[in-house]
């Protein structure tokens, strides 16, 4: 009979707690089940993750209230993945674990009263399909992949397939071998727009068997699908990041679609990686995994070349249809020949003319949001900046207001400058409203929609814009990076870019990256039909290889151009790192900590590569002050272990706040 009770506690604390079980709770007490225990003074939810008769004598132990659940929430294999999560992300167990349930039942409800009893997706409303015929290079792939399923192998392949390859399909044949075996599968995809449409190819294929998971379902809805697979009555999961933990007992695959996707980085505590957390459950559950992308994240890449990852390829599109012809747009010679600064050059308006004339189709993409990124004074130079955010404002057209991207301050936008109180207020920059109101303007005749996260805020808003694109209802789809990837549209012939340099003046290593990516991904969403496409990439920097090797669909060039950089200035693949932001309300309160932060750090450890504190890119957010230092080092665990023991020394000034970002995305 176990007397005590280990539970974890979803606080900043790196430890579990002792607690007395009561004679009561005997019968009822196990590992995995939540309880109700006392907590200073207040009554809070806790995991047992261990019994036994061995007591810490140290201190008064108290006893737990209740227990919670008739069975256990987390199985054995969940516990030892929030624990894995715990030692590689810097968190405490408890906050791991909160993270793998569904947030409706967090609070130690049971269940979520709700008058829905069914799920969400409606089979019927899916023409079923089959199987389609396999390319040579698709069946050589799903072969090797189908062995490592029916040898019950951890592997992870890296299937990096060129855009409209078909990686689709090796999945969802991967996955028919796995439930003819009576096993389960997980399919992750990095943003809520390719949810329906995955969603669509999954039910029909795989009709009753399939369940959702993604943020913008109501509480209610994700608890039911968590439910449907907790017991066991659907076999694969499609989801975004959050549905690798899908509580499934038997797993026989996992498949993370656009893997470089930064998407599957988590914002908050726990910081985890959705592709890492997702091979250590394959591992755990000796079963495969797939990394799909036709732009594999640097890190995948050097993994695969260097044995770590099975690399396959698919190098040609289905049906051999050609990949678009990118043309690229040098915008200072659009400058030098125009009176006034143009959004859009000559080629790409005569290519938007011809895509309207024939019927068809098109996607302008730029990454970023609004209708112009700032105003600002003619006369005196003054920039409208958010009171919180040492941002500038961005005006938004249809609300005829200034908002803040960052903390979503809103603002009136001034008629004369409020400090020279001058008349001559100017809108600069651009952003996908501009860009809308422009096609409008030009093509007055043409329909046209716009994609990004203003217009898609209310629940079923981006199936009814995709809905309405896919069904020709749309001829034009303005957006931001929620339209570049994995969407399939055969009639887009043309995809626009209005300008290639957004992401390639981020301050931030991965830039050029993330800029290559883009391209590419925006590019293969045109010509996937039987009309060929056509891509025009409007730059002031034609010249830069991203663009450059981009416009060529030439990964391998990128990749050996963008790793020697890597390389010289040591950041991933070669090393791990880990960003420490330190913020306050006051400035010299918030810098002094950091400097004290980062003494203790080379204190404990002066072989420790540590650049910093800096002044974080955006210095001051939502009334805070920020500093950003960087960790570096070959082992994520040494360095999530060096900040536990410098944390359990540094006492940290009252009011400042300090976020650690181990593999951080963005600087």
């Amino acid at each position: 009979m176990n007397k005590f009770a280990d539970i974890a506690i979803s606080l900043p604390l790196d430890r579990t707690f002792q607690y007395k079980i009561p004679d009561l709770s005997q019968d009822q007490i196990a590992i995995g089940k939540r309880v109700f225990v006392p907590f200073g003074p207040r009554r809070v939810v806790g995991y047992v993750v261990g019994l036994g008769d061995e007591v810490d004598t140290s201190r008064e132990l108290k006893e737990i209230i209740s227990v919670i659940d008739k069975e256990p929430l987390l199985s054995d294999e969940m516990l030892k993945l929030t624990h894995w999560i715990k030692d590689n992300y810097f968190c405490s167990w408890g906050e791991a674990i909160e993270a793998a349930i569904p947030g409706g039942i967090k609070k130690g409800k049971l269940e979520i009263g709700t008058r829905i009893k069914d799920s969400h997706i409606k089979v019927e409303d899916h023409k079923s399909s089959v199987p389609h015929d396999l390319t040579e290079e698709q069946s050589k792939a799903l072969k090797a992949i189908n062995e490592s399923i029916q040898k019950k192998e951890h592997k992870t392949y890296l299937l990096h397939g060129i855009t409209a390859s078909g990686k689709t399909e090796v999945y969802l044949q991967a996955i028919d071998e796995v439930l003819k075996l009576g096993r389960q599968a997980i399919m992750l995809v990095p943003e809520i727009s390719l949810t329906p449409q995955t969603v669509e190819r999954f039910v029909s294929r795989f009709g009753h068997h399939v369940a959702v998971i993604h943020s913008k379902l109501t509480p209610a809805r994700r608890f039911i699908e968590w439910k449907k697979i907790k017991d066991g009555r659907a076999s694969i999961v499609v989801g975004a990041r959050s549905a690798i933990f899908s509580p499934m007992d038997n797993l026989g695959l996992i498949i993370i679609d656009e893997e470089h996707e930064t998407s599957y980085k988590q914002d908050d505590v726990p910081r985890y990686h959705a592709r890492d957390v997702a091979e250590e459950r394959a591992r755990l559950n000796n079963c495969p995994l797939i990394l799909g992308s036709a732009t594999p994240s640097l890190e995948s890449y050097y993994k695969a070349k260097h044995g770590h990852y099975k690399h396959i390829r698919l190098t040609k599109r289905i049906e051999e249809r050609l990949l678009p012809k990118v043309k690229i747009v040098d915008m200072r010679m659009e400058l030098e020949t125009r009176k006034r600064i143009a959004i859009f050059s000559r080629v790409l308006l005569e290519a938007m003319e011809r895509t309207l004339k024939n019927g068809k189709q098109a996607i302008i993409f730029l990454n970023r949001r609004g209708f112009s990124t700032f105003i600002n004074c003619k006369k005196c130079g003054f920039v409208m900046k958010c009171k919180r955010c040492d941002t500038s404002m961005v005006y938004h057209f249809d609300d005829k207001r200034l908002v803040c991207h960052y903390c979503d301050y809103k603002a009136a936008p001034p008629d004369i400058c409020p400090k020279c109180k001058s008349a001559y207020i100017s809108y600069f920059g651009l952003g996908t409203e501009k860009v809308e109101s422009e096609v409008s303007r030009n093509f007055p005749q043409a329909k046209i929609a716009r994609m990004d996260s203003d217009t898609t805020s209310k629940a079923g808003s981006h199936e009814q814009i995709l809905g309405d694109f896919k069904v020709g209802d749309t001829s034009m789809l303005v957006g931001t990076q929620m339209i570049a990837k994995g969407l399939d549209f055969p009639e887009v012939t043309l995809v626009g870019v209005v300008s290639a340099d957004v992401s390639l003046n981020i301050p931030d290593f991965r830039s050029s990256e993330r800029t290559f990516n883009l391209l590419t991904q925006v590019a293969g969403r045109a010509g996937r039909g039987d009309h060929g496409g056509e891509v025009i990439v409007q730059t002031y920097t034609p010249e830069h290889y991203a663009i450059q090797t981009a416009s060529k669909h030439d990964y391998d060039k990128f990749y050996e151009e963008e790793i020697i950089t890597r390389k010289e200035l040591l950041f991933p693949p070669f090393i791990n790192l880990t960003k420490l932001t330190v913020r306050a309300r006051n400035d010299e309160v918030a810098q002094n900590a950091a400097a004290e932060l980062a003494a203790a750090i080379r204190q404990k450890d002066p072989e420790m590569m540590l650049s910093g504190p800096a002044p974080a890119p955006i210095s001051r957010m939502r009334g805070y002050y920020r500093y950003n230092m960087l960790l570096k080092h070959k082992e994520r665990l040494y360095m999530c272990k060096l900040l536990r023991d410098v944390q359990s020394t540094f006492k940290k000034p009252h009011g400042v706040l300090i976020a650690v970002d181990v593999d951080p995305v963005s600087m």
